[in-house]
């Protein structure tokens, strides 16, 4: 019997999305259901109700492709339903989070400032201080919570950008460093080859001459030619192989045929360094691929001593054992200090680390705590001169891919990104996220101080009555003797309607509020007041 499972898509993709959607469609519905539950209840009540809840469900399912028409269909239930004010800003924050474009939502908004002002004060006639009031719900309840989304969106993608920038960082240090690999195969390659191809060529001439010597058998003879042949034509498919590794315009070899460790230390020495080696005389030769690399790490730690430690002490050791060498070069502190060098890129020690690694062996660099430095490789001492495996001892930090799995940010395919464009999309992100910034703290404060700026001269046009003329008006004076008398006069405050009373305005920005209270009986003045 087999159980079913879900698909691995539903399983994490769309199951979390409905059961989000159905937490958001509850939290946003409660509102609404205490409102319409409340007794007494009436059939229409209930039909209200009913229709909410499915138009808040359509808004829901619609807002993750749709955000737009999600937030739309929210705005326009408001209208029957005042219960929707509370999720337009949720809708809104949503379509500034989901959508890619922000023309779409800033033309959605126009629209409906632009339609609520003509329905509210053309066609329904609301007075002046609703229609700002139902503009500034607008503003703080929509525009600013999508600016708010959109700047979260902003910072989501800036994110990505970052993350996607440090792994084409990464990739190119990597395949940095598979490239001083590859580069240091070329030059052990080049080496070997300046090496055999001498070896050969000294063969080829004692066959030539065993062939000449006037003793020897016709058979012989004739053998030592085929010898000789087949030597030159050997060292010509070494030199046409290997010569292909060379880099462009790089030299034929960097160690002098014959050159051992101890000329090496002979020649820092001539140059003014003081080196002591400390080998015993049999080991300062050493065979096949071990040689090359105690060559190598000797000359290489003399120079880094030369360049970051002048008249620094150097100590060069060969340590012998079982079956491995250990070659060791420490040097001591500068007396003087440092020379101002540039900063090493430590590719160098990289180069150094895949040669010792090639010759089968382990390498080891770092300071000492007197300000030193130390440089130790431990190399092993095949007795045929053929390197040990050389993957065997070698710590993971040095283990690499296969020369050929160069895996660098130049690569084309795969879907890479080369540095330089991560660098320009991680900076376009960081503006486009400073910009979403500004204007989600700038854009409400200018569009509120806009809606002012409209709104006051209409409110307080024909209603201002200043205090000069306000305290000059006495009690008893015929109503159409007050001179001053706005000709309109402002909304009453709530709770204060009283018959025969009028309210008018000082001016007060933004919202001219009514400030004077005048009150009429038979068309004369008996009772003003200040309003607090």
């Amino acid at each position: 019997m087999r159980i079913p499972r879900w698909p691995a898509g539903a399983a994490w993709g769309v199951r979390p999305a409905l059961l989000a959607d159905a937490l958001l469609w509850a939290v946003l519905a409660a509102p609404m259901g205490f409102a319409r539950l409340t007794p007494p209840y009436s059939p229409r009540t209930l039909a209200l109700l009913l229709g909410g809840l499915a138009v808040l469900a359509v808004a829901v399912a619609l807002g993750r492709r749709r955000p737009l028409v999600g937030l739309s269909l929210v705005v326009l239930a408001s209208l029957v339903d005042g219960n929707f004010v509370f999720a337009i800003p949720v809708f809104s924050y949503l379509t500034g989070r989901r959508s890619a474009g922000a023309t779409p939502a800033a033309v959605l908004f126009g629209v409906i400032a632009v339609g609520g002002t003509v329905l509210n004060l053309g066609l329904l006639g609301t007075e002046a201080a609703t229609w700002f009031l139902l503009a500034s719900v607008l503003l703080f309840a929509g525009v600013f919570p999508w600016l708010v989304g959109r700047y979260r969106r902003q910072q989501r993608e800036l994110a990505d950008a970052d993350r996607r920038h440090a792994d084409a960082l990464a990739r190119e240090q990597r395949g940095a460093g598979d490239r001083i690999r590859l580069r240091e195969r070329a030059r052990i390659a080049e080496e070997m080859h300046d090496s055999l191809g001498h070896d050969l060529s000294l063969i080829a001439l004692r066959a030539a001459a065993l062939e000449l010597a006037d003793d020897l058998d016709p058979r012989h003879r004739a053998a030592v030619g085929e010898l000789r042949a087949s030597v030159a034509a050997a060292t010509e498919r070494l030199h046409g192989i290997i010569g292909v590794l060379r880099e462009e315009g790089g030299s034929a070899g960097l160690r002098p045929a014959g050159e051992t460790v101890t000329d090496v230390v002979d020649g820092a020495r001539e140059a003014g360094m003081t080196v002591l080696l400390d080998a015993p005389p049999t080991v300062v030769e050493l065979p096949g691929m071990t040689g090359l690399a105690a060559h190598r790490v000797v000359r290489e730690a003399l120079t880094n001593a030369a360049r970051y430690a002048p008249g620094a002490p150097v100590t060069v050791t060969l340590a012998p054992e079982a079956n491995e060498i250990e070659v060791r070069v420490l040097n001591g502190p500068p007396p003087a200090g440092p020379l101002p060098t540039p900063p090493s890129s430590g590719s160098g020690l990289l180069a150094l680390a895949e040669r010792v690694r090639l010759a089968g062996g382990v390498l080891d660099t770092g300071p000492r705590p007197d300000g030193g430095f130390e440089v130790r490789a431990r190399l092993p001492m095949p007795a045929d001169g053929v390197p040990a495996d050389p993957t065997v001892g070698v710590p993971a930090g040095l283990r690499s891919a296969e020369p050929g799995a160069v895996t660098g940010a130049g690569s084309a395919g795969g879907g890479m990104e080369w540095p330089a464009d991560a660098e320009r999309r991680l900076q376009a992100a960081r503006r486009r996220v400073r910009r979403s910034l500004l204007t989600a703290l700038a854009a409400p404060a200018g569009l509120a101080l806009a809606l002012s700026l409209v709104y006051y001269p209409f409110a307080t046009a024909g209603t201002v009555l200043d205090e000069a003329t306000y305290d000059r008006m006495r009690p008893g004076t015929a109503r159409a003797d007050l001179a001053g008398l706005p000709r309109r006069q402002v909304t009453p405050p709530s709770g204060g309607e009283e018959p025969g009373c009028e309210f008018y305005t000082d001016g007060n920005f933004p919202l001219a509020q009514p400030t004077w209270r005048l009150c009429f009986t038979d068309g004369r003045l008996v009772d003003k007041e200040r309003i607090a």
